[in-house]
């Protein structure tokens, strides 16, 4: 399953880079993306960190030792400890989806904790 809402789009999020926004209200719990993913292997993850790629990866697998880049908007997602949405990977699959944990506004950027709720370090200083 691929999915992708029309009502999203990639704009610029003046601190963070790309962002993805809201063109219209989100209602909470509503599916906003099912993406497939590209899975690397533990070496390849081990090379990632050479890479550009390393802030856009996520840790894969049951025992998170492989990575995977996700398609769609996925990777553009920008990190907030309080985000309106929530992300979930599907290991069976190889899919990220996102859903909306609050409403959100149009023009709003949806945001995700890139430590799903984990209290460990960000590898990046938030904005």
């Amino acid at each position: 399953m691929n999915h992708l809402h029309p009502f999203l789009t990639i704009q610029d999020s003046k601190t963070k880079g790309n962002g993805v926004f809201a063109l219209q209200d989100i209602e909470a719990n509503t599916l906003l993306e099912v993406s497939p993913v590209i899975v690397l292997s533990e070496k390849d993850t081990e090379l990632i960190h050479q890479t550009h790629l390393h802030d856009y990866y996520f840790s894969w697998g049951d025992n998170q030792k492989e990575s995977a880049i996700g398609l769609g908007y996925i990777s553009i997602y920008n990190h907030s400890s309080i985000p309106n949405c929530g992300h979930e990977c599907n290991f069976d699959k190889n899919t990220i989806s996102i859903y909306s944990k609050t409403n959100i506004l149009a023009g709003q950027e949806l945001s995700i904790d890139y430590n799903m709720g984990e209290d460990k370090p960000l590898w990046f200083k938030p904005t």
